[in-house]
């Protein structure tokens, strides 16, 4: 081992304090209270989690497919999404959504999407 090279640590993460508590007159200032005067809590990422379902397996293998012959057959990404997560009258609804929620649904935007792809889309 090299005598120049110093061991790599990773940080250390210090748990947030807590502000001390003050006396009830100082906490009835002029100013009746602040942010400040709150303690401090950890931020963590779970409340973006929470009530989260994941998709059922057949859904998201319809919406995987679907995403799929979308971008193979619109000429990119930027088309397929433009497609797929817009309202289409025709269709009565998003794409995505509709392909998602059944399998005919599925068959339907599949079709609208090789008629496009064909240049046979009717309006």
């Amino acid at each position: 081992m090299n005598s120049r090279a110093k061991p790599v640590n990773p940080p250390v993460r210090k748990a947030p304090v807590a502000a001390p508590a003050k006396s009830a007159s100082a906490a009835a200032g002029a100013d009746g209270g602040s942010d400040a005067d709150a303690p401090v809590r950890a931020r963590t990422n779970n409340h973006f989690r929470k009530n989260r379902n994941p998709l059922a397996p057949a859904d998201a293998k319809r919406q995987g497919d679907i995403s799929q012959l979308a971008f193979l057959t619109m000429g990119g990404r930027d088309a397929a999404v433009e497609f797929l997560n817009s309202e289409n009258a025709a269709l009565g609804g998003r794409p995505l959504a509709l392909a998602t929620a059944s399998a005919e649904g599925f068959e339907q935007v599949a079709a609208a999407i090789r008629a496009i792809a064909s240049g046979t889309e009717t309006s």
